[in-house]
């Protein structure tokens, strides 16, 4: 194997690393807002099941229509 093969080699090796360590971290960052989002998911299906928000101190059953 001639020298600059092996370095060529070497420098897509190198750009393939970086390029999966920015790709780890747009999925773990996606891993992240995915389990945000089914919590609020979660959160937004008991509100809806019982028809209070999720703080608890208001029923949504109370509240005036828009129109009014």
């Amino acid at each position: 194997m001639t020298e600059q093969r092996l370095i060529d080699l070497e420098i897509r090796f190198s750009h393939q690393d970086d390029f999966l360590m920015k790709l780890n971290e747009v999925v773990t960052e996606q891993g992240i807002k995915i389990e945000r989002l089914e919590k609020e998911l979660l959160d937004l299906k008991r509100t809806a099941n019982t028809g209070t928000s999720v703080e608890g101190n208001r029923n949504l059953a109370d509240d005036k229509p828009p129109h009014y």
